[in-house]
C-alpha cells in the first residue's frame, strides 16, 4: 500500500505481536476484524489460531532470554511457567504437553512449577 493510513502503521506493531495478519477490509472474512477510523474501514485483522499463538509466544520468549527455553536455569523457567499462565497458555488443549517440551522439561515438573505458585499466595 503506497498511500498507508496512519491507524493502519499504529496497530501493524500490536497485530504482528499477536501473529495477525493486516488485510485490505474488503479482503475481510466472517471471521476477521475490520477496524475502522472517523466511520470509514481502513484495515481487517486476522487473528491467528489460539495453537499458533502459543508457538509464537514461545518463540518470542526464546528471542527475549537470546537461548532456547530449555537451557535456562530452573528459577528462569519458573518465570517463563509464570509468564505463560498469566497469560492463559494453560487453557489451551495440549498447553502443559507444548510448554513442557519447549522447557526440556516434565508435564509433571510444569504443574510443580504451577502447583508452586499457587502455594506461595
Amino acid at each position: 500500500m503506497s498511500d498507508e493510513h496512519p491507524f493502519r502503521a499504529a496497530v501493524e506493531p500490536l497485530v504482528d505481536a499477536l501473529g495477525g495478519q493486516l488485510l485490505e477490509p474488503e479482503a475481510a472474512g466472517a471471521d476477521d476484524v475490520v477496524l475502522s477510523w472517523e466511520g470509514r474501514p481502513v484495515v481487517a485483522v486476522r487473528l491467528p489460531h489460539l495453537a499458533d499463538s502459543l508457538d509464537r509466544i514461545l518463540s518470542d520468549l526464546e528471542r527475549r532470554h537470546g537461548m532456547p527455553l530449555a537451557q535456562l536455569g530452573r528459577k528462569e523457567k519458573q518465570s517463563v511457567v509464570r509468564n505463560l499462565e498469566a497469560r492463559g497458555a494453560f487453557t489451551l488443549r495440549h498447553g502443559v504437553e507444548t510448554v513442557a517440551a519447549a522447557l526440556g522439561v516434565s508435564r509433571f515438573t510444569v504443574y510443580n512449577y504451577l502447583n508452586r505458585d499457587l502455594n506461595r499466595e
